[in-house]
């Protein structure tokens, strides 16, 4: 059940407000009687509430008198200071991550053989998505099927957003595609290549029923293999991401002489 408490007032102040609410115009002895917030804390709650703007108050009345502010204004006042104290958070937060970066990757990556996987839908869009934000140099996405378990619109778009923002930090992305995929892209998805990804030099997309297999190549240093579902090929299982420089060396290789007799495609 929703509480003022959940706007940020205290105990005694939510009460102390209710109360106001119920008795009109009072003295600060008379809403401790009626709200059960103890005399010696009352003028501290008003003051508060009075803070944040939920109450006013009658100076020129002796002893003072308080009255509360209609309810709706005073759940907006809160909501807008609730909503100011998030953004506040949220850009000290911000700020602190700009800091870590820098931080973080001064540090030399570890050339070591690694692998991890990701299974299922949520798990396998999720590392695709990580692996393309680590790019520094280059990304290279061969594509042969889409897999039906993907929602293409929200997946093409996610993947779309990741590509321009990597685009825009100077990685170099080609995409290799069966012909006849390109039909089977959603419009929106295609409109979002359009206008966010073709107007980069560094983006460039060719087709060629040459094509086998889906995966992601990163930096030269690793491979995101797409395992098919055994019992239908039209779905993805898992991904594998591989983390070996001689691994990804070879496929490298393998990709090049593809990628050449590749026909480009003018988005």
């Amino acid at each position: 059940m929703a509480s003022l408490r959940d706007l940020g007032l205290s105990e005694y102040e939510a009460r102390a407000y209710r109360a106001l609410l119920k008795t009109g115009p009072t003295t600060a002895k008379e809403l401790s009687r009626v709200s059960d917030v103890p005399m010696g804390r009352i003028y501290d709650v008003l003051n508060s509430i009075e803070t944040y703007n939920l109450v006013r108050s009658q100076s020129a009345s002796r002893p003072k008198k308080y009255v509360a502010v209609e309810p709706g204004t005073a759940l907006d006042r809160l909501l807008e200071d609730k909503k100011r104290e998030l953004q506040e958070k949220a850009t000290q937060y911000e700020d602190i991550v700009d800091d870590l970066v820098g931080e973080l990757e001064t540090s030399e990556p570890v050339e070591e053989t690694f692998w991890t996987a990701a299974v299922g839908p949520d798990e396998t869009v999720d590392l695709l998505v990580e692996r393309m934000a680590a790019a520094d140099e280059r990304i290279v996405m061969v594509a042969s099927t889409l897999s039906q378990q993907f929602d293409i619109d929200t997946v093409g778009d996610l993947f779309v957003e990741e590509l321009s923002e990597a685009l825009d930090r100077g990685v170099e992305v080609s995409l290799l595609m069966r012909p006849e995929l390109i039909d089977s892209l959603p419009e929106s998805v295609g409109e979002r290549y359009q206008s966010q990804l073709a107007r980069h030099d560094q983006f460039s997309v060719r087709t060629s029923s040459n094509v086998t297999g889906t995966f992601e190549l990163v930096d030269d240093a690793e491979v995101c293999i797409e395992v098919p579902h055994p019992l239908n090929a039209d779905e993805t299982f898992a991904v594998i991401d591989l983390k070996d420089r001689e691994f990804a060396s070879n496929v490298r290789s393998e990709f090049e002489p593809r990628w050449a007799d590749a026909e480009s495609l003018m988005l």
